[in-house]
């Protein structure tokens, strides 16, 4: 999903988060998070579980039950095999990212999402052919909220923070933007409220995908074009 020589052309671009932004799968990760703690012997409430969804694994492990147990990634992975398949994409996703791809926009998806999740979810996006950029948490040290998902997308798209934007839909990924000074949109069909986005500093919140899509030239007004 290299944009090769187009990509040149390509001066500015949007980096997109995937699971509870472009697909709604959110709770599916937080039934599969609370089914790996119990079966490791830990009670974790859903409702931590969901709010610690968009971190990833060796984030939100410790932040839940308070020390590193990376097995219990592989653990989830089982788990959310069984489930993935209720996810679907929001309404009017590829309708979205063919918009920004058709006005010149690089389309980059950065996510936490293992490669076996992430092609199930790309095929669930169904706009192969307007994505320029994959960046997954297989090719960062630190998962979200620390910034290196979305330094390496900028990187690897030749962009800086000023010819690019977030969009998200957890607090994770806002504190992720703001680390390496890009702003975010957010929206709130991932489950996290409009105050809270607003607070964890998204410039814009918008209901999904298909609201991104209805005033498009309004939020990406807000990446700056380099002279």
């Amino acid at each position: 999903m290299d944009a090769g020589s187009n990509q040149g052309q390509r001066r500015c671009g949007v980096i997109f988060d995937v699971d509870g932004t472009l697909v709604d799968s959110t709770y599916l990760h937080t039934l599969a998070w609370a089914r790996t703690f119990r079966e490791a012997g830990r009670e974790v409430e859903t409702y931590r579980i969901h709010r610690a969804v968009g971190m990833g694994s060796d984030q939100l492990i410790p932040a839940l039950i308070g020390r590193e147990q990376p097995e219990l990634s592989e653990k989830h992975t089982e788990h959310y095999r069984g489930l993935g398949d209720e996810a679907r994409a929001f309404p009017r996703v590829s309708e979205l990212l063919r918009s920004l791809h058709s006005q010149g926009l690089q389309v980059i998806l950065a996510t936490s999402a293992k490669p076996e999740e992430l092609k199930r979810l790309l095929a669930k996006i169904d706009a192969d052919d307007t994505i320029d950029r994959v960046v997954s948490s297989e090719e960062v040290s630190t998962s979200k909220p620390a910034p290196d998902i979305f330094e390496t997308a900028l990187e690897q798209s030749g962009l800086n923070a000023g010819q690019a934007l977030v969009v998200g839909d957890s607090v994770w990924d806002l504190k992720a933007a703001s680390r390496c000074g890009l702003p975010a949109v957010a929206v709130v069909c991932g489950g996290t409220s409009r105050a809270e986005l607003e607070e964890a500093g998204a410039v814009r919140v918008y209901e999904d995908p298909a609201e991104l899509l209805a005033d498009l030239r309004g939020w990406t007004q807000l990446i700056q074009a380099p002279n």
